[in-house]
């Protein structure tokens, strides 16, 4: 292994243990590129937040500053031959081994400019523009690492990413308002005279919370349909990723607001149980005759 690559490896296995467990169950090689580019989505979602591999974030002094320096640094490492810290240096092996347009990486760090200038979201469309843009694209750039070149099979692979990051914004709904933060709806909010002022949600809140998971659902049930495109090994370890990530929902669901005392995730025999059921899922999922449509669903930016 690599310096660059093992590098990698250890900052996934510190900031985002989840993604390190499936990506276990990749091929070698697609394992060790799809490790490589989420360390620099990690890297760079961190570098904006203050935080440090997925620690709780803070506000820091000069965002926008933080912001301009990714931005260039990304472009470097998309265009450069100059020596750049290991993030970088993997996003370039990464980027130029399987061809990304620059608007991928560079639609995340858009991304992350929808932070720093505090945009509001006033509609599920706004929430769901912002998830494409530190999510859905995320799928998107690991779905060609995985061979995928067909439009429509990307755009199952942006689904998954929208459903994460739909389910992500549920949990760490109090966490986000604690630094200023609310992606919540603002029209939904509105409807359910809802506010995020306690540590615990309120009625009305939980009641938001549970629209936005419920929002979620067709977009799992349609990343589901792209595993079928998959190669088995990386098929696998999305479904494992989808199911672990779901069950975070399910967790929410079925604690109702006082689920929010302690952080919501799934323990490791629970990952256990659910990476075998994606191994169910990746059979299944080859079982299907045609794909079901993606009728009613997002769309992300074409020639994206």
């Amino acid at each position: 292994m690599s310096e660059l690559v093992d590098t990698s490896h250890q900052a996934i296995a510190q900031g985002s243990q989840s993604f390190a467990a499936a990506a276990k169950l990749m091929p070698p090689g697609i394992r060790d590129d799809t490790v490589m580019l989420y360390a620099w989505c990690r890297h760079a979602d961190d570098v904006i937040d203050g935080q440090v591999l997925g620690d709780r974030p803070e506000l820091i002094d000069d965002p926008q500053a933080r912001l301009e320096d990714l931005r260039r640094q990304t472009v470097g490492a998309l265009h450069g031959t100059a020596r750049m810290t290991p993030p970088f240096a993997a996003l370039r092996e990464v980027a130029r081994r399987h061809d990304f347009p620059d608007r991928w990486p560079l639609d995340l760090i858009e991304g992350f400019a929808m932070d720093v200038q505090d945009r509001s979201y006033r509609s599920l469309d706004d929430v769901l523009d912002y998830s494409y843009h530190v999510a859905g694209v995320v799928g998107v750039m690991m779905a060609r690492v995985m061979g995928v070149k067909d439009d429509a099979v990307l755009d199952r692979a942006c689904d998954l990413g929208l459903a994460f990051q739909l389910t992500n914004i549920a949990r760490d709904v109090i966490d986000d308002a604690a630094i200023g933060r609310c992606y919540l709806p603002a029209d939904w909010l509105a409807e359910a005279q809802a506010k995020v002022d306690s540590p615990i949600p309120s009625a009305e809140l939980y009641s938001v919370i549970i629209r936005l998971l419920d929002a979620a659902e067709p977009y799992y049930a349609s990343a589901r349909v792209g595993l079928a495109a998959l190669p088995p090994r990386c098929a696998w370890s999305i479904a494992a990723a989808l199911r672990i990530y779901h069950a975070i929902g399910t967790r929410i669901r079925q604690g109702g607001p006082e689920a929010y005392r302690q952080r919501i995730s799934t323990s490791k025999a629970a990952k256990i149980g659910l990476v075998a059921r994606g191994g169910l899922d990746t059979a299944t999922s080859r079982l299907a005759r045609r794909p079901a449509p993606r009728e009613g669903l997002w769309i992300r930016p074409r020639g994206a």
